[in-house]
């Protein structure tokens, strides 16, 4: 069995898109595949219990019990490697990760990021979108390498500016997308790598 795990930090609406469609394609029956664990470095975070609802073990790391980031980041190395996962999702997982952690998992980690990538890296994409005056905005699912934002593109989407937008309302139409692509982009890869059950 292929299994994934999925790195949140809030409510993880884009983990709760991958684990739904996981459902309705019956990506363990057809993939052999299972999402088999959410991790989040907050104990508070809001996705962690509807994970638990879809009976999916949930783990904290919490980044403040460690005093340096490489601590942390051993720390939610060791819990993620106890799933043995093929794939790493980051689901608005909103800690910077060392150069070294990314190695570990480089090539089996993946990330959605709000913009047309290459264009705006790093934070407040959709303010930057409209200041600079871009007709266009969106995402991009990309792998994670020790470089911000500059991995493989695997799929994007495409959101027209509006004259009237805001960043809020321009973040808003983004992440429906982002529900979208993501779970496509994922199951694009477990297709790859599975032999499917009924093949």
């Amino acid at each position: 069995m292929l299994s994934i795990v999925i790195l949140i930090s809030g409510s993880g609406s884009n983990m709760q898109a991958i684990v739904r469609a996981a459902k309705a394609e019956q990506w363990s029956e057809r993939y052999n595949a299972n999402i088999c664990a959410v991790i989040s470095n907050r104990s508070d975070a809001k996705g962690l219990a509807w994970a638990s609802a879809q009976e999916i073990q949930t783990e904290v790391v919490d980044h403040k019990a460690y005093a340096t980031r490489a601590l942390f980041d051993a720390a939610l190395q060791t819990a993620i490697d106890a799933h043995k996962p093929q794939l790493v999702v980051l689901a608005g997982f909103m800690r910077i990760l060392g150069s070294g952690f990314v190695q570990h998992f480089e090539g089996r980690m993946l990330n959605i990021h709000p913009s047309l990538l290459p264009a705006f890296t790093g934070l407040h994409t959709h303010q930057r979108a409209i200041e600079a005056g871009c007709r266009f905005a969106g995402a991009t699912v990309h792998r994670v390498t020790p470089v911000l934002d500059e991995g493989e593109i695997l799929a994007q989407a495409v959101v027209p500016v509006l004259n009237d937008d805001n960043e809020d309302t321009l973040a808003a139409r983004v992440l429906t997308q982002e529900h979208l692509i993501y779970p496509a982009a994922i199951r694009k890869i477990i297709k790859t790598l599975c032999i499917p059950n009924n093949s």
